[in-house]
């Protein structure tokens, strides 16, 4: 991401390095509503240190407005307002309904309105590399709500390593471009099986590739199945402690795209 900022935009993107207070918010929460909206405070929360900081650094007014790439079907899942009154909390989004009501920030949120098909035409038009139009989207919580249960940085790292060969084969496969969203989601259950001569109790992971225009319905992803064993077989072979490769055939509805 920061490299995308300064490459592509010629922007000056300061990060800062939250993890260790991500973790201890998260530290023996397992509901997905609880998770998303700690992950919710805390993105403001850091936003307004940092931007406090560098206001007295460079002595000016410390920032007014947080803009953010907010779209539609996150205001509709999140059923936060009088745009979505008629409809139900699917999840709150964590850059909607899970902002913290004091905040100091006024929101600019100028694609809140439109779909995501809609956005990559905007983006196109606006002539923007593909390599960003065409990404596949990542959730605001990160990886956190693609851990199922409890979050550790141990847990993290696995499923960061098992996304990584997933995206990786897909892309090499060249169908990256023929699907909407892909990745990992580590489980909740260990499952026995066995490694060499030995048994072993082990972590299970779901693979998950949809596609869709607009996000709101989708449908998952015909993989080939000699492609989903090639990327399994590493799976279990490279990342410790997973044991089991499971791949969700489930269509958005009954389903949501991500699992939390």
């Amino acid at each position: 991401m920061i490299e995308t900022f300064e490459r592509h935009q010629g922007m000056r993107l300061i990060a800062v390095d939250a993890k260790e207070e991500v973790l201890t918010d998260l530290a023996d929460v397992t509901d997905p509503e609880r998770k998303r909206k700690l992950i919710g405070a805390r993105f403001v929360r850091v936003f307004e240190g940092e931007a406090a900081r560098l206001a007295v650094a460079w002595g000016v007014d410390a920032p007014a407005f947080l803009a953010q790439g907010t779209l539609y079907p996150d205001v509709i899942e999140s059923a936060s307002n009088e745009e979505t009154k008629h409809a139900r909390t699917i999840k709150t989004h964590h850059n909607v309904g899970g902002l913290p009501a004091d905040m100091t920030f006024a929101l600019i949120e100028p694609l809140r309105m439109l779909f995501k098909d809609e956005v990559r035409t905007v983006g196109e038009a606006l002539g923007l590399p593909e390599e960003i139009v065409w990404r596949h989207p990542f959730p605001g919580p990160g990886l956190a709500i693609r851990c199922l249960g409890e979050v550790t940085w141990e847990r993290l790292e696995t499923l960061r390593h098992a996304d990584d060969i997933f995206l990786s084969e897909l892309r090499a496969a060249g169908l990256y471009r023929q699907t909407s969203q892909v990745f990992a989601v580590l489980l909740p259950v260990r499952s026995v099986g066995v490694m060499g001569d030995g048994r072993t109790y082990a972590n299970a992971l779901a693979l998950r590739a949809v596609t869709t225009d607009d996000f709101m319905t989708a449908d998952w992803a015909r993989l080939p199945y000699d492609l989903l064993a090639h990327i399994s077989s590493r799976i279990v072979n490279e990342v410790a402690g997973v044991n089991r490769v499971v791949y969700d055939i489930s269509s958005k509805p009954p389903a949501t795209i991500e699992w939390e």
